[in-house]
């Protein structure tokens, strides 16, 4: 079974660099919709079982935009423990506000998981996230267990990043070692064991998009 993880399309916080969690979302940029067709077309050989996305908005509209691109009749369901970081007082704040405010737990955030600390402004752990997230892709592993089973999970740059270096096996402290997710990225993990191991068939693909990708596509 295979898990075909995307990060929504590029929104307006996105592009103002912004910090935008589970407590703010800003809509899609009009470009985001070329990117997700261009997601779609790359995505039209492979027949889907599912597909799963977070109730954000801007993970909604990815998954309704990716289904009518597709043009696949395969159900959509919300869950909200595919939603991103809760961020408390840092939502739609500046990158830079926060680095001057909180220049330890923000450093820790991109760079050091294990170090994280987001008691100071009410966030939410790496811990606790991954924990959400990984509750549902334990029930969808055993769920859909057949060798050709494709699913679909549309959700957020750093949830999804942490969720897939969990499933992984790599260490919380070694979780952004590779860097974060690009908007209307692709990253691609099999299992054939029900979930108890994960295999990695593609990380952060963007090769599809028809444009050059700036550092604040990713986070």
């Amino acid at each position: 079974m295979k898990i075909y993880f995307v990060r929504h399309g590029k929104t307006r916080w996105n592009q103002e660099g912004r910090y935008q969690g589970n407590g703010g979302d800003s809509p899609l940029l009009p470009q985001s919709y070329d990117d997700i067709a261009c997601l779609a077309n790359y995505l039209h050989n492979t027949t889907f079982k599912v597909l799963y996305t977070s109730p954000l908005k801007r993970a909604r509209d990815t998954a309704l935009a990716l289904q009518n691109d597709l043009g696949l009749n395969f159900p959509v369901f919300i869950d909200k423990r595919l939603c991103e970081f809760g961020l408390g007082q840092l939502e739609g704040m500046k990158f830079l506000q926060a680095e001057k405010r909180y220049p330890e737990q923000i450093k820790a955030f991109r760079d050091a998981p294990a170090q994280y600390d987001p008691s100071a402004f009410g966030g939410e752990s790496f811990s606790q996230v991954i924990s959400r997230e990984r509750a549902l892709v334990d029930e969808l592993a055993k769920r859909y267990d057949q060798p050709t089973d494709r699913l679909i999970l549309v959700g957020h740059g750093a949830a999804l990043c942490a969720l897939i270096r969990s499933l992984e096996g790599i260490s919380l402290n070694d979780l952004r070692l590779r860097g974060g997710l690009a908007n209307a990225s692709l990253t691609v993990l099999q299992t054939d064991d029900l979930g108890a191991t994960y295999k990695e068939i593609m990380w952060n693909q963007t090769d599809y998009l028809d444009r050059k990708l700036t550092a604040k596509d990713v986070i």
